[in-house]
């Protein structure tokens, strides 16, 4: 698809040196993931949060640390265990005796990059503590509202929910995730240069090749040349149709929101300027429905029973909807 428009051209060469630099930092360490570790940087550009599943063992943490890594801002992780409280997360009021007050102590939810370990071991008291900081970037404590320094990304891991010891995140905490991504196993090739590369660096610390690619202000810079990025209006219908139908699929006791369609643009505008590219096609769109509508839509109990996956169904209602030329 071209694009029809006489506007002025927006300059991605810097954003995609930096692109460049993140993906090849990680390169260092992580073997294969490439479409997820565009995906996450794509989050951060879109101003999004992201939510990584996968069992254990397949470097969803590692990965999160690596992109924090690559970033020159304050990182910060929570292990979720289901004895965390909600103060654990966003911090609590602390008596002085010195003055005689109340002063609020910050949790570790005040930082720029928030990596949240096994968010789905902890029940939905505590759960319910990230909805305000997440959606808003604001925490309100006993009538006081403490803003987010941007930039400000949550980046959380879960094990699958059929796992013993885990609550079921509720549907508006994920509504809140820009994007959820499956991280799967390592093919045989991919697995083999994993361990060779793991015997040879045995005595080296590999993390300590990973440094700092853009500070917080890049970081700024960076997600306003995105926000600029060219959509067409029947590329915006199209994101609209497909988010349209999710509602009234008869595949899908719930279909998703209107933020979702927010989200379908906002993460097609990213992996547009992720490619080079200053407008977004129909691809884009594509590319992002499943990260993006995945786990804001509720199968049928009867689809369900069949097999079918979220993913399954949304393919089915993209091949329904004539793609704009």
């Amino acid at each position: 698809m071209e694009a029809e428009f006489s506007q002025e051209r927006t300059d991605l060469s810097e954003l995609s040196g930096a692109v460049s630099r993140i993906r090849e930092n990680l390169g260092k360490i992580i073997i294969g993931q490439s479409e997820i570790v565009d995906l996450i940087i794509a989050g951060l550009l879109a101003d999004g949060h992201i939510l990584l599943e996968g069992v254990p063992g397949v470097a969803k943490t590692l990965t999160a640390k690596l992109i924090a890594r690559s970033i020159d801002a304050l990182f910060s992780r929570i292990q979720f265990t289901p004895d965390l409280m909600p103060s654990d997360v966003l911090g609590t009021s602390v008596f002085d005796p010195r003055t005689a007050a109340f002063e609020f102590k910050k949790g570790p939810v005040f930082g720029n990059i928030i990596l949240i370990d096994e968010i789905n071991r902890a029940p939905a008291k505590t759960q319910s503590a990230l909805f305000e900081v997440m959606e808003e970037r604001q925490v309100t404590i006993d009538g006081f509202t403490y803003p987010m320094e941007a930039p400000f990304m949550v980046l959380a891991t879960q094990n699958p929910v059929e796992q013993e010891g885990t609550y079921r995140l509720p549907e508006a905490q994920l509504d809140r995730f820009l994007f959820k991504l499956s991280v799967g196993y390592p093919t045989l090739e991919e697995e083999t240069q994993l361990l060779t590369r793991q015997h040879q660096h045995r005595s080296e610390d590999q993390l300590e090749a990973v440094g700092a690619i853009l500070d917080k202000n890049e970081v700024l810079a960076c997600r306003r040349l995105v926000r600029g990025l060219h959509v067409e209006a029947k590329v915006i219908e199209y994101a609209a149709r497909i988010s349209h139908e999710t509602r009234h699929s008869k595949s899908l006791y719930l279909g998703s929101s209107p933020r979702a369609s927010l989200a379908l643009i906002n993460g097609a505008k990213s992996v547009a300027a992720i490619d080079g590219r200053d407008f977004v096609t129909p691809e884009d769109i594509v590319r992002v429905a499943v990260p993006v509508l995945g786990h804001r839509v509720i199968l049928t109990p009867d689809k369900e029973m069949e097999g079918s996956t979220p993913a399954d169904v949304i393919a089915q209602i993209i091949q329904k909807i004539e793609v704009p030329r």
